[in-house]
């Protein structure tokens, strides 16, 4: 079997049914690209999601330099322009080279899940993370939903 990296975001899920999604995919490391592991969303604060991930043999790793900037997240939350956010975010992204190279490191020894909070793969800074590691010899990208698996065309779109 070839390495994956999973995306999945946990929006309207129970912490039992993002679990039990993370198990069916085989997931055995979450890599939390949140700036701030915080939710209102109970059981997806950092302490509570490391438990709950623990509990069923999912290691968890947070990884800030992974997630988007405050100044970049407010800016689109002002004006929600969709292609300044991207271009803001890919260029912050290229700045992370260690981080996306550990991360290459993490997902080709393990069956690793990039986690963010929106459920739509195609508006998370996640999927940019995913592609930036696939471009730096990463494992294939999939984006994980409530019920599905779909295979990343972006990369090979911009490859």
């Amino acid at each position: 079997m070839h390495p994956t990296l999973f995306t999945f975001g946990y929006e309207g899920l129970t912490i039992e049914a993002f679990v039990a999604r993370l198990q069916a995919a085989q997931v055995k490391t979450v890599v939390d690209v949140r700036e701030l592991p915080l939710s209102r969303k109970k059981g997806f604060s950092k302490t509570a999601f490391c438990a709950a991930l623990s509990a069923h043999g999912i290691a968890y790793l947070h990884a800030p330099a992974l997630s988007c900037p405050k100044p970049i997240r407010s800016q689109y939350k002002a004006d929600g322009n969709w292609q300044t956010y991207t271009r803001d975010f890919l260029k912050y992204i290229q700045t992370q080279d260690a981080s996306l190279r550990e991360l290459v490191k993490i997902a080709q020894a393990t069956p690793a899940c990039l986690v963010c909070f929106e459920s739509d793969y195609s508006t998370c800074h996640r999927t940019y993370v995913a592609r930036a590691a696939r471009q730096l010899g990463g494992p294939t990208v999939m984006h994980l939903t409530a019920k599905t698996a779909m295979p990343d065309l972006g990369f090979q779109q911009a490859a």
